[in-house]
């Protein structure tokens, strides 16, 4: 990343935190600046002067039935920032997830069209990336699903597969990515595993649990990453 380019990270939860760990981007929240994604006029001026935006904000309640916050969070603000974003002449990173793929094939590309999991959080999610595909002018989608940094519970499941990755991990391939200018949607993450194969790499003598927590939960969100390796081997851009 240049020095022209003014970067501001909406949100400060898990990801964000990471991201202004490894580079010290400044940042605007809920909690630190009283802002609401949902309020355009909240957060406006906060985008004067700025190239590029990460948004890490996201109702991220997953199998919460509160179908009108996902809603409003997840894909009506996202369609408000997207046309913000091109009056602006701002690029849109957006933090998307790896659930919208959960009801697709395994090993997902980011050219297949997914079939969401059946939950709200999965459908506004998947919405607002089409919104952003279908709208803005400059923009990167990042598909992916981290966990902290130590695994946090006291079991994990070898039951749910997919390429999630401690989140330290997924910030600095997102900060290649933006480095690198690439644009559109990137599948981002580690090998394929169960969530039990990460939670050991942290906490050795975590329990393993068969079968799923809940049972709303996907078997199965694994993502094919071909098209990371291939930028970020070769610091290509995507037109």
């Amino acid at each position: 990343m240049g020095q022209k380019n003014n970067i501001l990270i909406l949100g400060d939860g898990l990801l964000s935190n990471s991201l202004r760990e490894l580079k010290n981007i400044p940042y605007i929240s809920r909690k630190k600046d009283n802002i609401d994604i949902r309020n355009v006029e909240s957060y406006i001026n906060y985008l004067d002067g700025i190239d590029i935006v990460i948004n890490c904000i996201a109702n991220t309640d997953t199998y919460s039935l509160n179908k009108e916050l996902h809603w409003d969070i997840n894909y009506k603000a996202v369609a408000d920032l997207v046309d913000i974003c091109n009056e602006k002449n701002i690029k849109l990173i957006h933090i998307s997830t790896d659930y919208i793929y959960a009801n697709s094939n395994e090993d997902a590309k980011e050219t297949d069209i997914p079939v969401h999991h059946k939950s709200w959080y999965g459908y506004t999610k998947l919405i607002g990336d089409a919104y952003i595909e279908l709208k803005s002018n400059n923009y990167l989608i990042i598909r992916t699903g981290h966990k902290p940094y130590p695994f946090p519970y006291e079991n994990a499941t070898i039951s749910v597969i997919g390429n999630f990755d401690y989140v330290h991990n997924n910030a600095k391939l997102i900060l290649k990515l933006i480095k690198n200018e690439c644009t559109g949607i990137f599948n981002i993450g580690s090998e394929k595993k169960t969530i039990y194969q990460l939670a050991i790499k942290s906490v050795p003598d975590i329990k393993p649990v068969i079968g799923l927590p809940k049972k709303e939960m996907p078997n199965d969100i694994s993502m094919d990453l071909t098209k990371l390796k291939t930028h970020l081997n070769y610091g290509k851009k995507d037109k």
